[in-house]
């Protein structure tokens, strides 16, 4: 079976930082772009950063890009997101998600692109 793990949430307060980790089994990681997207209560699944496969090409939204980093360790299996600066409207449930081959700039956002997701872990942005 595959399997993603997030972990790594929590509660932080404004301008803390958090690294996300996302462990997988069950998948050839190597061949995968793995993306975080992320979900705030009320609203659409949104992409917050993808690093694709096989070159890591690394994509950020907006609204996360000077911010945010994400990495990936082919050895471990795993994909991380470095989170810093964080601001209040950064909270949310964040999902590690993970798809077959090369993702661009033009689709990496897209939820649909993806075949498999985590369970997602929250993060919580005080003030």
């Amino acid at each position: 079976d595959v399997q993603l793990v997030e972990s790594g949430g929590g509660l932080v307060e404004v301008g803390g930082s958090l690294r996300l980790s996302c462990v997988t089994s069950g998948i050839t990681f190597d061949d995968y772009s793995m993306a975080w997207f992320r979900q705030a209560p009320g609203k659409e699944r949104e992409g917050a950063s993808c690093i694709s496969a096989p070159d890591g090409t690394t994509y950020y939204s907006d609204s996360v890009k000077g911010r945010f980093t994400i990495s990936r360790d082919n050895a471990k299996n795993s994909s991380y997101l470095q989170l810093n600066r964080l601001k209040t409207e950064d909270t949310g449930v964040y999902f590690c998600a993970a798809a077959w081959g090369r993702v661009g700039q033009i689709n990496w956002f897209s939820p649909p692109e993806y075949d498999y997701w985590g369970q997602g872990t929250q993060i919580t942005v005080s003030s």
